[in-house]
């Protein structure tokens, strides 16, 4: 569920072009309208909702929290910004429409021209990818940032999956998934809540977890909230990390055909508050990313629980 940096020894981060100074007027919220996939209904084929974190956007603005202007627009990332994690055997392997294929789990994919799926689909992924880099700068100068999109978990520094073709985690972190790149790096701490049957299927990545959380099919609110918020609390007076990286993927939502939980929406909502309360208490700073979730109600979810952080005063658009 969350990612715990702990930079106790004194290592230089990696160069990126993504660090920059950015105006303090606006929100920590980083996104921008690349984000969302679109292209020929292809994305339809796949559960995830691919323009879910434009609906975020717009239910935020209904709520008159945000508007274009005071909120940070993400930068895509290069691949000189790419290449501080991954491979450059990997970044030209997604020059293959059938690997981007098999890595969306949008097989159709496979028969288009490589050139529309670098527009169409990695390029919104790579601007993901750059919003979270940014967004972890953002947390370290504001003591919290919330990137709208990211979460790309699945993915690791050589191998793509799970919709997810950039390892945005391990990159905003070092300058299943972004397990596997912090297996042997005692300066990062995993803490992760999962259904046991389902998640990490690596077995060799699931190694590189520090505090497991397995649940059970159909773990509803009361044992989730009350397990999350126990171990967490266990977790941060066991490190002391510089930052929490928080994946707040809404899968554990009760319907979802992946996660197999069966949490509600105001559980995700308490769940995102219980973190980001943690994380003030302890005065850590925070980045959160959205991560997975596939029903159609999440980006409904997700703006509702930033609202309620905001309501709390756990976020605000002064500097900390």
């Amino acid at each position: 569920m969350s990612a715990v940096q702990n930079r106790k020894e004194d290592k230089q981060p990696h160069r990126t072009n993504l660090y920059f100074d950015i105006p303090s007027t606006p929100w920590p919220i980083v996104y921008s309208p690349d984000y969302n996939i679109t292209f020929l209904g292809l994305e339809k084929l796949h559960p995830f909702d691919s323009g879910k974190w434009g609906k975020i956007v717009n239910f935020l603005k209904e709520e008159l929290m945000i508007n274009d202007e005071t909120i940070v627009r993400a930068r895509e990332a290069q691949e000189e910004d790419l290449l501080v994690v991954h491979s450059k055997r990997y970044l030209n392997k997604l020059k293959w429409s059938f690997i981007v294929a098999t890595i969306t789990e949008i097989m159709p994919v496979a028969f288009l021209p490589n050139f529309i799926i670098q527009r169409k689909v990695l390029r919104p992924f790579r601007t993901q990818t750059g919003g979270t880099i940014m967004a972890g700068k953002l947390a370290i100068e504001r003591g919290w940032a919330i990137n709208l999109g990211g979460g790309f978990h699945h993915c690791s520094s050589d191998q793509g999956g799970g919709f997810c073709a950039y390892a945005d985690i391990t990159l905003a972190i070092k300058g299943n998934g972004h397990e596997r790149d912090f297996m042997d790096d005692n300066r990062v701490y995993i803490l992760d809540a999962f259904n046991r049957y389902i998640y990490p299927g690596d077995g060799y990545a699931k190694r590189a977890i520090k505090w497991k959380i397995e649940l059970e099919w159909d773990t509803e609110d009361s044992e989730y909230l009350a397990k999350v918020e126990a171990h967490v609390a266990k977790a941060l007076h066991e490190v002391t990390p510089d930052i929490i990286v928080y994946n707040a993927g809404t899968d554990i939502l009760d319907g979802d055909q992946l996660g197999g939980l069966a949490v509600s929406p105001q559980g995700i909502i308490k769940r995102d508050e219980s973190i980001f309360k943690a994380a003030r208490i302890h005065k850590i700073p925070i980045l959160m990313v959205t991560s997975g979730g596939y029903q159609r109600s999440t980006a409904r979810i997700i703006a509702d629980s930033i609202l309620n952080l905001h309501h709390l005063h756990l976020i605000d658009q002064r500097l900390i």
